[in-house]
């Protein structure tokens, strides 16, 4: 079934078969691994991220059981983040190479690829608990299962008109939050900020999609395109980040500051695509959005 409410049918049971449906489908991932830990465990957190989406719409009825999994999601996926952000450097690297702007810059990103390759299979060339994180996230996807078979929220057409208003709206509102300080002072913190209200805003989308699906899938392909963008812009900070912690990793200083020079003239160029980009998607004020959404639902469900 897709990732999306059918407003016709009780709010409270399609929360819970979509919820359901990630929930066995992350443990179906991390159980049978078809092509291998490492893309079992980069499926199974994109699982997570809809899960952690999808019950913002609880929290106005139900906060303690919002938070409670809220928090098990965003640790499960944590405990299985090491491998993945290895290979995230990896591919940063070979995203800055599509923009060299020298030979030497060029070279030095080629060194810097190397370096990290090998960081990676540092990371993932033994187990490095991976397989032990793997039971634990099956034992807590458990827990979650059971704890979402045991929700209990009020139903009615009116009550699910007014959850998806107030979820939508205080959403935006944190969206437009985000965007506000990224146009100010633009720490690395919040464009990432962004970036996941970007993310949940997307999942939104594609869960509302039925109240008018032309509409919204056009408002989900601008801010996939958004979530996209922010993304390469955090995996440079992340690489910053690591540059500075571990420069003894690099050949020599020439070689690290080509490869931050290289970062910084990205990132800026990023961060202006964002920031007119967002003005776009993030466009309407969070109030008259909510409430066109929340029309929209109410119409779609009678």
């Amino acid at each position: 079934m897709p990732f999306r409410f059918d407003p016709r049918k009780p709010f409270p049971d399609e929360l819970q078969r979509i919820g359901i449906e990630l929930i066995d489908d992350a443990m179906a991932a991390l159980s049978q691994q078809p092509d291998g830990p490492h893309a079992a465990v980069h499926g199974a957190r994109k699982k997570f991220k809809r899960l952690r989406a999808l019950y913002r719409f609880v929290k106005s009825d139900d906060p303690a059981f919002r938070t409670t999994e809220n928090l098990r999601f965003r640790d499960v996926a944590r405990s299985l983040s090491q491998a993945r952000e290895a290979a995230a450097l990896v591919e940063t690297i070979q995203y800055l190479q599509g923009f060299s702007r020298s030979e030497a810059e060029s070279k030095a990103l080629s060194s810097a690829l190397v370096t990290l390759e090998k960081r990676r299979d540092e990371v993932t060339g033994d187990d490095g608990g991976l397989s032990d994180n793997i039971a634990l996230a099956l034992v807590e996807c458990d827990k979650a299962r059971q704890a979402l078979m045991q929700l209990s929220l009020p139903d009615g057409r009116k009550a699910a008109t007014r959850r998806v208003k107030k979820t939508w709206r205080k959403q935006r509102q944190t969206a437009l939050d985000a965007l506000s300080r990224c146009h100010g002072e633009a720490h690395d913190e919040d464009f990432h900020d962004l970036r996941k209200s970007g993310q949940v805003y997307w999942m939104h989308l594609a869960l509302l999609r039925r109240i008018w699906p032309s509409a919204m899938r056009a408002k989900k392909a601008d801010a996939k395109r958004l979530v996209d963008l922010l993304g390469h812009e955090h995996d440079l900070s992340v690489l910053t980040a690591l540059v500075d912690q571990e420069p003894e990793r690099f050949d020599d200083a020439d070689t690290l500051a080509l490869v931050l020079e290289a970062i910084i003239h990205r990132q800026q160029a990023l961060r202006q695509e964002c920031l007119d980009l967002a003005d776009r998607v993030f466009s309407d004020a969070a109030k008259t959005e909510s409430r066109i959404v929340a029309h929209l639902w109410d119409d779609a469900a009678r």
